[in-house]
This record gives C-alpha cells, structure tokens and sequence, in this order.
C-alpha cells in the first residue's frame, strides 16, 4: 500500500494505492466503491497506466520539461 501524499508539505493528497490479485481487486471495488469512510464516500477503482504528456517548450528560459 502506498499513501500519495504532496512533495512539499509532506501531507495525504487524498489517495492511495493497494497492490492485490486481479480477483481480490474485483472484490474490493464491488465492497467498497461508493461507501463511507469518516463521513467522505470512498472512490475505488482500478489504476491505469500513467500516460506520459509532453509540455513542449525547451526554449530558452521556458522550462521545456516533460512531465508524467
């Protein structure tokens, strides 16, 4: 399990991540999504692959890094 949290102020961005079986993580999302945990509905799903977006730029000043 893995808890994101921000880079600077070291504080739960509100989202984890939990690796399990295929077949446990069918489970989870059919028992869990949409439920209550502290008074806030739970959001519960499968993760996707992150999609690499390139920002452009690299001109002088600009910055022109790629992000993920």
């Amino acid at each position: 399990m893995s808890i994101i949290t921000d880079r600077d102020t070291g504080r739960s961005e509100g989202f984890g991540f939990v690796t399990m079986s295929e077949e446990d993580a069918d489970k989870a999302i059919a028992q869990l999504n949409g439920s209550q945990l502290d008074g806030r509905a739970l959001t519960v799903n499968e993760a996707k692959p992150m999609v690499k977006r390139d920002f452009g730029g690299g001109g002088r000043n600009r910055g022109g890094r790629n992000r993920y």
